[in-house]
């Protein structure tokens, strides 16, 4: 449910080294709307058509848990040079039906911003608040703006497909064909995450299908990176791409 700017603590680091192309998915809030049936492939599509509007045939490709697992698909693609995927969805292993929980629990989550969402200045006015927004994401949360939290907040609250977008992975076969994937990755997971709880969110990808990919650990640092620990995340990033 999350929107472009979950990259911006990150941006200047990447901006000086790369040209950068920072997208929100379709059918998030400022995003393009999903055309046709509600998936994944229609999410990677609508990626692909991005890229080509802006003259990208292949790029570097950052991801974090939705977008995580859609880099992969984009490098399954061919349509990367490299991929660091930050937590990415997908990875539980097959039969494994403890994500179908933490789906149900986004519903209710989406719900809940809605309610709070036209007291999301007086949520954030206080180190409480912003810890109650960002306690499922990050586990260092002083250092992100107010008005980016506010945004963050605003724009989950508003999400168009949310309802959708969450029910629809309730079918979803997270299928991943790792062979096509010829570039190098990266696979970045902090040991809090709340979302996806490492190691068991990533199995299938660390004993099937992507065991070679260059594996990191964060200890103490939650599902978002990017917000969590920026200035390290954009060192994982560039030491990648910058090879």
């Amino acid at each position: 449910m999350d929107t472009w700017r979950t990259w911006e603590l990150v941006l200047p680091a990447l901006e000086r080294r790369h040209d950068v192309l920072a997208l929100t998915l379709a059918g998030h809030t400022g995003g393009p709307p999903i055309e046709g049936k509600i998936s994944v492939a229609a999410i990677v599509e609508a990626v692909e058509r991005t890229m080509d509007d802006a003259g990208f045939e292949i790029a570097h490709i950052v991801g974090n848990s939705l977008g995580g697992y859609v880099a992969l698909q984009l490098a399954s693609r061919g349509r990367a040079a490299t991929v660091i995927a930050l937590a990415p969805a997908g990875g539980w292993a097959k039969g494994d039906k403890v994500y179908e929980d933490l789906l149900r629990s986004q519903l209710t989550l989406h719900e809940q911003l809605k309610v709070i969402a036209p007291q999301a200045k007086a949520v954030l006015a206080t180190p409480a608040g912003r810890r109650r927004v960002t306690q499922l994401i990050t586990t260092n949360f002083e250092h992100i703006p107010v008005e980016l939290l506010a945004h963050e907040l605003l724009g989950a609250a508003s999400c168009p497909a949310a309802q959708s977008l969450i029910e629809h992975p309730l079918r979803e076969d997270w299928s991943l064909d790792a062979e096509k994937i010829t570039c190098p990755v990266r696979i970045v997971w902090g040991t809090e995450d709340r979302l996806l709880p490492w190691p068991h969110a990533a199995a299938r990808y660390r004993n099937h299908l992507l065991p070679h990919a260059d594996w990191v650990e964060l200890d103490g640092i939650g599902h978002c990176p990017q917000l969590d620990i920026p200035v390290e995340t954009a060192q994982l990033i560039l030491g990648f791409t910058w090879r």
